[in-house]
């Protein structure tokens, strides 16, 4: 079960627990097949409000092995152990809670999903409350006494009577976890069900076309020349030491050794302890999260089998659309962003155009109409007859460029030889209409860890942008644009033919 399906199951039963409705908040949530310690913990609750103390043991049981740091848990596991008159494992239990204090005053556990705030001093007392029940009234009475070092205000009146009965060897109430309160999902992810992309996936801002000229206006990703087969391994995953995993759950840090995540976060695992704690690296800084709040990344080329239909292509994608060194790295404006002999004349224009995707030409200062739709022909390899340029994003009358605009007043709205123009590209079939929009479907599945990448699934349908060249294409897909491997995907026919 993904983890989307598991955090829409978890909704659906806390929704249920908040209109009364148990025993139905209790199958849903027992048809989730690998539920994390939240759930469990969930569970437990529900199996206690139902008086099941077996039922509610084991769920407590398989929510600490899914995190051995979850304090709550083991209170609650203790207060099982305490209807059942199993005294001892009830004081285990709460000692345990209390170890995960970490000699904090308490645990908010909101930013969990939990309303519920975990006290020491109340750890303290239940603990008190089962020694006095094993006939040791003197450590009952040490617990109370060192409960009195952890108390609050709101708290202090609970511990004051509880040490007045055990001077007097008379039982006092334990705390109790009000078993209606659980973990609930994070409602941003819960809102974004359907359209949250908790991995996350980068949106191509340099251009693909070769033999690029751009040298300003937007950031681009550094390029290189004569680049690995695709898809490559991230430069950073080489980098660094340690196995890549996707957190899954939000963490928020108690103390200074451990590190805050939120879910589709990609961390690097060092080292993996016996207490279940990770020791990971993540932004360059290092800290321990809970094992089990991760799960191992498999970066890899997903070629899915399609039953009798055909398989991906046996060889690696083609090698990659060769790129031009020399881009300035995003932020570092310092450094030269091209070899001097491929900087733009004094004495011509550094037209930007936007297009499906963003290049540069350079021309002559005062160039004629004809010259500039020259290059920009040449650069996106139609015919001039097919191109349109434009002065605003948007097509007026007023806005667009032909062979009868007074080109003088066009480069007198440059700015330090700079100006933008905008471009739509429209082509023709041999009886003369516009043609359609270019489609493929994908007849394989692809997924790149390489961020210019589009990946998709077998079946999609992808609207061609460009063609890098006979090996690669550019294409949208799902609202993501990016290149992919021409062998993955098959042109779909125009009006059926």
């Amino acid at each position: 079960m993904s983890f989307v399906d598991t955090l829409r199951q978890w909704d659906e039963a806390v929704t249920c627990v908040d209109r009364q409705d148990f025993s139905e908040a209790l199958k849903i949530f027992l048809a989730i097949k690998e539920p994390n310690s939240k759930i469990c913990f969930d569970i437990g609750c529900l199996h206690l409000l139902n008086g099941d103390l077996d039922a509610a043991e084991k769920a407590f049981d398989c929510s600490i092995r899914k995190d051995e740091h979850l304090a709550v848990a083991f209170f609650q596991r203790g207060m099982t152990f305490y209807r059942k008159e199993r005294y001892e494992e009830s004081l285990g239990d709460f000692q345990q809670a209390f170890k995960a204090l970490r000699g904090n005053q308490l645990i908010d556990y909101k930013a969990l999903g939990l309303r519920y705030k975990l006290y020491a001093c109340e750890v303290l007392l239940n603990m008190a409350l089962a020694e006095a029940l094993l006939g040791h009234w003197e450590k009952a009475h040490e617990n109370l006494v060192k409960a009195l070092n952890y108390k609050t205000d709101s708290k202090l009146n609970i511990i004051d009577k509880a040490l007045d009965s055990s001077l007097k060897q008379k039982l006092f109430k334990p705390v109790e976890f009000p078993s209606k309160v659980l973990f609930k999902p994070n409602k941003h992810y819960v809102a974004e069900l359907e359209k949250k992309d908790y991995l996350g996936k980068a949106e191509v801002v340099a251009s693909v076309v070769p033999q690029d000229d751009f040298i300003g206006f937007a950031p681009l990703q550094p390029q290189v020349q004569d680049g690995p087969p695709s898809p490559k391994e991230p430069e950073v995953l080489r980098a660094l030491e340690g196995e890549p995993h996707t957190v899954l759950f939000e963490f928020v840090p108690e103390t200074s050794d451990e590190l805050a995540v939120v879910p589709g976060n990609i961390v690097f695992v060092l080292q993996k302890g016996a207490d279940n704690w990770a020791s990971v690296v993540f932004n360059e800084r290092r800290g321990l999260v809970p094992y089990n709040y991760l799960e191992k990344l498999e970066i890899s080329l997903a070629s899915k089998q399609n039953g009798g239909k055909s398989q991906p292509p046996s060889r690696e994608p083609p090698t990659r659309p060769e790129r031009k060194q020399g881009l300035t790295p995003r932020g570092n404006s310092s450094v030269e962003t091209q070899p001097k002999d491929e900087q733009p004349a004094d004495n011509s224009y550094t037209v930007k155009i936007c297009h499906t995707f963003n290049f540069v030409v350079s021309v002559p200062l005062e160039a004629p109409y004809a010259v500039l739709m020259e290059k920009v022909s040449k650069k996106l390899n139609v015919p001039s007859k097919a191109i349109t340029l434009r002065l605003t994003a948007e097509e007026t009358e007023q806005s667009v460029i032909d062979a009868s605009t007074d080109m003088e007043s066009v480069w007198s709205r440059a700015s330090d030889l700079r100006i933008t123009m905008w471009c739509s590209v429209t082509v023709e079939q041999t009886d003369g209409n516009p043609q359609s929009e270019i489609q493929f479907v994908a007849l394989h599945s692809y997924e790149s860890s390489n961020p210019e990448d589009l990946s998709f699934q077998q079946g999609d349908t992808i609207t061609l942008l460009s063609r890098v060249n006979q090996d690669w294409l550019e294409g949208k897909c799902n609202g993501n644009t990016g290149i992919f491997p021409a062998s993955f995907v098959e042109e779909v026919p125009v009006n059926g033919q």
